[in-house]
């Protein structure tokens, strides 16, 4: 039983780094309809910047955070202005193949800048003390409940944004309908460069929490997690944010319960496996709604 909770606080754990990246895609895909593959390039670059925060510039890891946020804020912004606005009514295929490119150069970029050898993620970055439950049984560690506190944190602060604000409701309106969106006023292009700027910020937060777990940091850790993330996002139902986080969850869950009780090797398969299986039985994913196109 001991056992079993430590692996669920693991996986929730795990999937609550998997959901904040898995939104980023999903606002993206539901506000501008493409799929950014370049996302989880940007996680590694917010990792690398508070990585040079903490050693070089020995700021606080909260400030670390916050720099991180900053500059891939600023970075989804102009991969958005420089690559994407140009292809607004470009077909999806040329879109994809861009991301593809704008993922090479940031991983390029990134070996130029900080070199190819894996640098060891500080051990200390988060200090919270852990916590024992169940009489010393059940240890949480500080890392895993800080990210569990964050990705919840994120998840209700984007709900309300969305639900509440402004800037919120007119990205709710872009999704549904941009055309009808722009005659009504709403600056599309300005939307779809917040949409990046905040996916941009959350994948920021991703991977430091991500990196403050696993230490090693390298131009090219950002791929696998940005695709099990996008994988969650699919899962939950691309373009939904609820769907996002439902998916990061239970993609961190299946893949934690899959190494510790089936096989370390297999939990990858085992998650693209339950991926393959959802989308038989609902194409649309679990919160995903079908599209009705007008003929």
């Amino acid at each position: 039983m001991v056992n079993f909770l430590v692996n669920l606080v693991n996986g929730l754990s795990l999937g609550s780094v998997y959901a904040i990246i898995a939104l980023g895609y999903t606002m993206v895909y539901g506000i501008a309809k493409m799929l950014n593959f370049a996302h989880g390039d940007v996680i590694m670059v917010g990792a690398y910047m508070s990585y040079v925060a903490l050693r070089s510039l020995s700021l606080p890891p909260v400030v670390a955070m916050l720099l991180a946020m900053v500059v891939c804020t600023l970075l989804g912004i102009t991969i958005e202005k420089a690559a994407y606005k140009p292809l607004r009514q470009a077909t999806s295929l040329s879109v994809l193949i861009t991301a593809i490119g704008v993922s090479y150069f940031l991983q390029n970029m990134a070996q130029l800048i900080w070199g190819a050898t894996p640098v060891n993620f500080p051990a200390d970055f988060i200090t919270l003390p852990s916590i024992e439950l169940l009489g010393g049984q059940l240890i949480i560690e500080g890392a895993t409940l800080i990210t569990i506190l964050v990705g919840a944190a994120v998840m209700v602060g984007l709900n309300l944004f969305i639900g509440k604000t402004k800037i919120g409701k007119a990205m709710r309106a872009v999704s549904e309908d941009r055309g009808a969106a722009e005659l009504m006023g709403i600056n599309v292009n300005r939307t779809i460069s917040i949409t990046f700027a905040i996916g941009s910020a959350l994948a920021a937060i991703a991977g430091v929490l991500l990196w403050a777990k696993v230490f090693k940091l390298e131009p090219t850790t950002g791929a696998i997690p940005g695709i099990k993330a996008f994988t969650a996002a699919v899962l939950g139902g691309i373009g939904s944010i609820p769907g996002a986080m439902l998916g990061g969850i239970l993609l961190g869950i299946i893949e934690i319960f899959g190494r510790a009780y089936v096989s370390t090797a297999l939990s990858d398969a085992i998650v693209f496996s339950v991926l393959i299986i959802v989308l038989l039985v609902r194409p649309t994913g679990l919160l995903g709604k079908p599209i009705q196109e007008k003929v």
